[in-house]
């Protein structure tokens, strides 16, 4: 049953024109002062979401992004300043970027936003996707078994410093701690000062090729899976992946459980009238997507079109239509949504979060209002309540 609505903001500041026949996504470049302005615009989500009944607002960790899509580099520190700002809305990590961290710098921040926001702050964790930002680092992402093999030995050492009162480890990438002398004797073992207050750590990762292996670490670990909203289409797939991978490992769940599905949605009075106000914005979304991979079955001609000004139609770049077929983005009357929704809620009986996210570049008085109108008319249709 659904009882908890969030959504996913990664951080994009207002733009001055969107889709296919706005500025290429390459070509656009924002003074420093434009892009401060994410924090404003974080915050103001938040505190209408706060005071609508939402769950949670999902932040995303990204870095160099002066293109203004994904202006956030440390939601951690965000997370802790929106808690004191709003008196409920609890705030997800969706994801702290592990290569892109020490575990155990990344294990102590969380710690402390933890004890700070009495915790209201969601754990999780991800692999990358930005070679800017993740080779920048240090860090491997164009060898995508590299990037695998060190995120998975990193969050086995976060969760460990979370949950052990001491703890070492040995591994490929990491000796823990270092076999050195300290104040007259040898060092063995560490504990992590102070570890998290709210324990078990809640801790959730992006499903997004569904591999068993990578399925099977998360269910071994006890993480759980958000589905959608850019990382994956609303294909069964990975629903039903995920439980597979519980099972594998002697747990029993019912279709959904410990999952998060993303659906990207605009309301409007008609079907027709959504379809042509989302339009520039899911235009925007792919024209910064696509080229990362993270728009389902469009061919390398198509993804080249989409990076020029006007070249979508003669190499048919699928329109948001395309997309509703799949689930994955919704744009009608509130009452079609409530339709849509209710009908996820048959087929996964297992499923407690939705994310209802709003497309990139969507501006900020739009997102207001949208984020208003769902929990008007579409939130009471659920049994919600609860962080």
């Amino acid at each position: 049953m659904i009882t908890k609505f969030a959504t996913v903001y990664p951080g994009h500041v207002d733009l001055p024109d969107m889709g296919q026949m706005a500025t290429p996504a390459n070509e656009r470049r924002f003074p420093n002062e434009h892009l401060a302005t994410v924090f404003a615009k974080t915050e103001a989500v938040a505190r209408v979401m706060d005071g609508l009944g939402y769950h949670a607002i999902w932040l995303a960790e990204h870095h160099f992004q002066h293109e203004g899509y994904e202006c956030l580099p440390n939601i951690l520190m965000a997370a802790v300043h929106l808690a004191h700002v709003t008196p409920r809305i609890r705030i997800g990590c969706g994801f702290n970027i592990t290569p892109m961290w020490h575990p155990l710098r990344l294990a102590e921040d969380f710690a402390t936003a933890d004890i700070l926001t009495r915790g209201r702050v969601i754990f999780g964790v991800g692999r990358g996707y930005h070679t800017r930002e993740v080779e920048t680092f240090g860090a491997p992402m164009l060898d995508a078994e590299a990037n695998r093999e060190l995120f998975e030995e990193q969050v086995e050492i976060v969760l460990k410093a979370f949950n052990e009162e001491s703890f070492s480890h040995q591994g490929k990438h990491y000796t823990l701690p270092p076999a050195v002398p300290y104040r007259g004797y040898e060092l063995r073992e560490l504990t992590l000062v102070p570890r998290p207050t709210h324990r078990p750590v809640e801790c959730w990762q992006p499903i997004v090729s569904a591999s068993p292996r990578g399925l099977d670490f998360m269910v071994r670990h006890g993480i759980k899976g958000v589905i959608g909203g850019g990382a994956a289409t609303m294909a069964e797939g990975p629903i039903h992946a995920y439980r597979e991978a519980a099972a594998r490992a002697g747990r029993n769940l019912a279709l959904g459980q410990d999952l998060c599905l993303g659906i990207f949605f605009y309301l409007a009075e008609t079907r027709e009238k959504a379809i042509r106000e989302i339009t520039p914005f899911y235009e925007e979304h792919v024209k910064m997507f696509a080229p990362l991979g993270f728009v389902p079955g469009i061919t390398p001609a198509q993804v080249a079109a989409a990076a020029r000004r006007g070249g979508w139609g003669a190499a048919g770049v699928p329109s948001v239509e395309h997309y509703m077929k799949t689930g994955a983005w919704f744009a009608g009357p509130p009452e079609e949504l409530v339709a849509h929704l209710k009908d996820l809620e048959s087929r996964y009986p297992g499923l407690q979060h939705v994310n209802m996210s709003i497309s990139m570049g969507t501006p900020k008085a739009v997102m207001l209002e949208q984020l208003g109108w769902f929990a008007r008319e579409v939130m009471p249709a659920f049994k919600t309540g609860g962080q």
